[in-house]
């Protein structure tokens, strides 16, 4: 796909005649060149929903400009919360693992081919296991030992080195420790987790044997944005394999690998090209 300098709005408001034709006008008004739009509307609610894109090639507004003047023209008049984010702004990732590394290893991969569109800046672990992976791809590595006596000097320690980076996106690729209610509240809706069931069904530490034990046909992967209540997150993306009597746990761990893998590459993406939206409980995704 074509490279574009670009910037997208991202716009929640209650839903009103002339939406659409408000925000494309006033676009095209100033020069802008729309690259792809797409709205939902909550039939419940009445919540209208909308993201477009468009190539900053010949558009009137600066970024400084463009604020005030989509506020004054068209935010106001449909009470719109909403934001406008620019392609040239990589967004600054930090990735959180433990022992297991299919999912960072992963994530890694997809950054060197192109795939994900934003900067992992460091990988942090409590364990030392993913430090080779690290050293191979290039990415700077912190291990951050955590046990129940030295939890809030590791979590302080870990944050300081967010804060450090600069950090925008923390992921969660198997990181098997629960974060503080204070860690979640630095960053609202900037992690994202992946749990190794089909939300909200086998949440906690070993869905896969609750899941062999009930005898599903069906296991999954859930990738979510980390909220205070363990596994309740807004649900981005969800990954199912089928799965038969004929397995044993071991093949439900084996083939969840690939769910996880594939639920968190998405919503990893997905979050980077801006293209989630949340209300209330819920995430719209503009694929």
């Amino acid at each position: 796909m074509a490279q574009h300098d670009s910037a997208v709005l991202l716009i929640s408001c209650p839903d009103a005649r002339g939406l659409v034709a408000g925000v494309s006008g006033f676009l095209y008004a100033h020069g802008a060149n729309i690259l792809s739009t797409d709205e939902h509307r909550d039939d419940a609610t009445g919540q209208f929903l909308m993201r477009v894109e468009w190539d900053l090639d010949g558009f009137g507004l600066g970024r400084e400009d463009f604020a005030a003047a989509f506020e004054a023209a068209v935010a106001r008049r449909f009470r719109m919360d909403w934001r406008v984010a620019y392609s040239r702004d990589r967004l600054r990732v930090a990735i959180f693992a433990s022992r297991q590394l299919h999912c960072l290893a992963d994530l890694l991969h997809r950054h060197h081919l192109g795939e994900l569109p934003g900067d992992i800046r460091l990988i942090v672990s409590n364990h030392e296991d993913a430090a080779p992976l690290a050293g191979f791809y290039g990415v700077p590595f912190f291990c951050t030992p955590v046990a129940p006596e030295t939890r809030a000097e590791a979590e302080a320690r870990q944050m300081g080195l967010l804060e450090e980076h600069g950090i925008d996106l923390v992921v969660l690729a198997r990181y098997m420790q629960v974060l503080s209610p204070g860690f979640v509240a630095r960053f609202p809706a900037r992690i994202i987790n992946v749990h190794h069931s089909f939300l909200p069904a086998f949440r906690g530490a070993r869905p896969y044997h609750a899941a062999f034990e009930r005898g599903v046909k069906l296991i999954g992967a859930t990738a979510h944005y980390v909220t205070e209540i363990l596994d309740d997150g807004p649900i981005i993306e969800q990954e199912v394999v089928r799965v038969s009597h004929r397995d044993q746990l071991e093949d439900l761990i084996e083939k969840g690998r690939d769910a996880e893998r594939l639920a968190l590459a998405r919503a990893v993406r997905w979050h980077l090209e801006h293209r989630i939206l949340l209300y209330g409980r819920k995430t719209v995704v503009f694929t």
